[in-house]
C-alpha cells in the first residue's frame, strides 16, 4: 500500500517497508480486483477511545463530554471489527491508544491474526509501556510529531512533549521496534521548516513519515490553523524542491505524493479506510463527524451514499486531501496505470507547471 521516497536530483523512490508487507498487501489488492469488487477496505481505522492526555489544537476527537471520553471499545469489540472488515492493515488511533488498559493484548491478538498494525501514539506513555510489547514485523509504532520542538509543543499545548516523543522514538528503535512518524502540516509552516523537520526525524532511524494535510474537523478547537487545498499543493511542491541530496522516506505511494503536489485529479475513496469507533462504523470517514454511524461493516458499505461525499460533491469535503481518503485512490491508480506510477516513482512529483484541475463531481 505504501511506498517511500528518497532524494536524488529528483525524488527517487526506495521502499522502506518490509517486502513481506508489500507482498501481502499487493496480493490482497490483486485478489480484490480479480473478484471484481469495486469497493473494499485497505486500512481499518480503529479508534477504541477518544480520551487523550493532550489537548492538541487540531484535534477533532477530544471535545466530547466526560461520559463519552470514559467509553472505550473492549478487546472483543476491537477484534470483531478486524474480522468484520478484513483489511490487511489496522491503524489504531484515538484519542491516545496507550491509555487503553487492554491495548497490549489487543495488539498481540492482531499480530496473531497477521494484521499489519500501526499503533498511533503521542509518545508520552510509550517509554513506560514499551516493555508490554514485543517487536514484530507486523507492528509499527507511529509517533505523532508535527514539526520541530517549538511548533510541536505549541500545537500540543504543552512544553516538553517534543523531547518526550523523541526520547520514546530512540528507545523504541533501540529495542528493535519499527517506528514511523505521523506529521500533520498546518498553516504557518514553511517548506524550509518542514524540510529541517524531515531531516531531523530521518536521523532518528524511523522507517518513514506519514503526511497528513491539516484538515478542519467540525469539532476542532482552532479553525485558523488549517490549510486550504491550494496552499497545501504549493507547500508540498516547495518541500519537494528542497529534497535534493536528502534521504526522506514517506509512508505513501508515489502517486499520493504526486496528488499532494497538485499533479493528480482524484476523487476520494473513503471506503478504503473505514473507521470503527465507540459509536459504531462512522459514515463516510473519520474526518466527517455528524454524518451518522452504521451498526456493522457490511451496513456501512451498503447503506452509505458514497456518491454524496468528496471534493466537488460535498462542501464539507472542499479542501480535504487526507491520506485516509486519497491514498486508496492513489493505490487503485497505481494498479490501473503502472507505468505512470513507475515514472513518478523514478522521477518524483512534478514541482513546476500547471496543477491538475479538480475532478468533475
Amino acid at each position: 500500500m505504501m511506498g517511500a521516497v528518497e532524494a536524488s536530483s529528483n525524488l527517487r523512490g526506495i521502499m522502506g517497508i518490509p517486502f513481506t508487507q508489500q507482498f501481502r498487501i499487493g496480493r490482497y489488492l490483486f485478489g480484490q480486483k480479480l473478484a471484481g469488487r469495486k469497493r473494499y477496505p485497505l486500512v481499518l481505522m480503529l479508534e477504541p477511545l477518544f480520551r487523550c492526555n493532550l489537548s492538541c489544537a487540531g484535534c477533532g476527537r477530544i471535545d466530547y463530554p466526560e461520559e463519552v471520553l470514559n467509553r472505550f471499545l473492549s478487546m472483543e469489540e476491537c477484534l470483531s471489527a478486524v474480522e468484520e472488515c478484513g483489511a490487511p492493515v489496522v491503524s489504531i488511533a484515538g484519542g491516545e491508544p496507550l491509555i487503553h488498559r487492554e491495548m497490549p493484548q489487543i495488539v498481540a491478538a492482531m499480530i496473531q491474526r497477521k494484521k499489519f498494525i500501526y499503533l498511533c501514539t503521542n509518545g508520552l506513555l510509550l517509554q513506560s509501556q514499551l516493555k508490554q510489547y514485543t517487536p514484530s514485523s507486523y507492528l509499527t509504532i507511529s509517533v505523532h510529531l508535527d514539526g520541530n520542538r517549538e511548533r510541536h509543543d505549541a500545537l500540543t499545548g504543552r512544553q516538553g512533549v517534543y523531547d518526550q516523543a523523541v526520547a520514546a522514538i530512540k528507545l523504541a528503535r533501540s529495542k528493535g521496534f519499527r517506528v514511523t512518524i505521523n506529521c500533520t502540516l498546518y498553516d504557518g509552516v514553511t517548506a524550509q521548516e518542514a524540510a529541517q523537520h524531515f531531516d531531523s526525524v530521518m536521523s532518528l532511524g524511523v522507517e518513514g513519515v506519514t503526511l497528513s494535510p491539516g484538515y478542519h474537523y467540525s469539532r476542532a478547537p482552532q479553525d485558523e490553523i488549517f490549510l486550504k487545498s491550494t496552499q497545501m499543493k504549493r507547500l508540498m511542491r516547495d518541500i519537494f524542491k528542497l529534497n535534493q541530496g536528502r534521504k526522506w522516506r514517506f509512508n505513501h505511494s508515489g502517486l499520493f505524493l504526486d496528488f499532494l503536489a497538485g499533479n493528480q485529479s482524484y476523487h476520494c475513496t473513503p471506503w478504503g479506510n473505514p473507521t470503527r469507533n465507540i459509536f459504531g462504523w462512522q459514515k463516510p470517514c473519520y474526518v466527517l463527524v455528524g454524518e451518522g454511524y452504521a451498526p456493522s461493516f457490511n451496513a456501512l458499505m451498503e447503506a452509505t451514499d458514497w456518491d454524496s461525499y468528496g471534493r466537488g460533491r460535498n462542501p464539507k469535503c472542499a479542501h480535504c486531501m487526507m491520506h485516509s481518503g486519497f491514498e486508496p485512490t492513489a493505490v487503485n491508480d497505481t494498479l490501473a496505470h503502472p507505468f505512470k506510477a513507475l515514472s513518478v516513482h523514478l522521477l518524483g512529483p512534478r514541482t513546476e507547471g500547471l496543477m491538475a484541475r479538480e475532478p468533475d463531481p
